[in-house]
């Protein structure tokens, strides 16, 4: 049982690496480090836009998770790039970010739930007959609220603040000269980016340093903020700083998945303590004695993801910083106009074999 619960961590896991990278398949190529930073950030909208597109449909279905999943991955990463480029996008654009971080509360309500639906179908899938019935309650009373989740969902979904923020970002993207920030067209995306990867990553150090024995979740949650807030960043210039990139990408990626996995299970146990202590949803003895079982399970999640932290962490700061940190400087040193550095070669030297490669933009 313990290893069939292992297994479904390990796939949720899995899937929101793999669900994150499935939207760097459709990314635009051809962006160098020459490219002027409002033409980058607005490219990033349309493409993610089009990913909107494509996942709302079965969003709003819920018959595949991945698809309320994908949804969610393309609202966050919406919300990462205005953030990212704010000083460089028209004000309106930027403003319209107080309506995605509504909407992924909502749309993460939902996620939650099928995260613990399928936790707990992974749970039962050894236990004897009689137990998996005790918890059908259980079961039942979870696909009630996600359906209560989805309906909710779906109203937000529909709501005029939705409409009105895509409306939004359609407008920006197809007429983006008429209110850009003046540098926008200026500035290129080599000009801005080292600077607030470098700025990302000093913030993350101080989130992981600030992490205590009896640190709380939320101080935890801060660093997976921070983790995805750099990985964000550096996937808007992968293109431009190759390998020492990708390889700080793949230690990010496993700090977020052992954070995720210990948010999972932190959730799930807060949740079945809230229905074992409310008397509107009368389970059975039989359920809550299973329920305890499954919380201290969650339990022990979650004290082992904060343990592998330290681990994780551990390979982001060492060596592959330090690689990617000489990138970025080399990457400085040869912005147009840099000591010598010719006029006819300024565009090569801020490119670099990966920008004809498609642009991962995603996570």
């Amino acid at each position: 049982m313990i290893k069939d619960m292992a297994s479904a961590r390990e796939s949720l896991a899995a899937d929101r690496s793999t669900g994150e990278l499935r939207s760097q398949a459709c990314a635009p190529s051809g962006l160098e480090g020459s490219t002027a930073v409002g033409e980058a950030a607005l490219s990033e909208v349309r493409r993610l836009l089009t990913a909107w597109r494509t996942h709302e449909p079965g969003a709003r279905l819920g018959v595949d998770p991945e698809e309320l999943h994908q949804l969610r991955v393309t609202a966050r990463r919406l919300d990462a790039t205005l953030s990212l480029f704010k000083e460089h996008l028209p004000a309106g654009l930027v403003r319209a970010r107080r309506t995605a971080k509504s909407l992924l509360r909502t749309l993460g309500a939902t996620r939650d739930l099928d995260v613990q639906l399928a936790g707990l179908a992974a749970y039962c899938q050894d236990l004897a007959e009689e137990e998996r019935t005790a918890l059908e309650p259980l079961k039942e009373q979870l696909s009630h609220e996600r359906v209560r989740a989805h309906t909710r969902m779906l109203r937000a979904l529909d709501s005029e603040a939705t409409r009105r923020w895509v409306q939004t970002l359609v407008g920006a993207t197809e007429s983006p000269a008429t209110e850009a920030a003046t540098d926008a067209a200026t500035l290129t995306v080599a000009a801005i980016l080292p600077r607030r990867v470098r700025r990302r990553f000093r913030r993350l150090r101080k989130a992981v340093k600030q992490l205590r024995g009896n640190s709380s979740m939320e101080e935890y949650h801060k660093v997976r903020r921070r983790a995805k807030q750099l990985r964000y960043a550096l996937e808007s210039g992968v293109f431009a700083y190759g390998k020492p990139a990708e390889e700080m990408l793949k230690a990010l990626r496993r700090l977020q998945d052992r954070l995720g996995t210990q948010q999972d299970a932190y959730m799930a146990h807060q949740h079945l303590t809230r229905l074992a202590a409310d008397p509107a949803c009368a389970l059975p003895p039989a359920t809550l004695f299973l329920m305890g079982r499954l919380a201290a399970h969650h339990s022990k999640v979650t004290a082992e993801a904060r343990a592998t932290v330290t681990r994780c962490w551990r390979k982001v700061r060492g060596r592959r910083w330090k690689a990617l940190r000489s990138r970025l400087g080399e990457f400085e040193h040869r912005l147009p106009g840099a000591p010598g550095i010719s006029p006819a070669n300024e565009v090569l030297a801020v490119s670099s074999p990966l920008a004809a490669e498609e642009h991962p933009l995603s996570h």
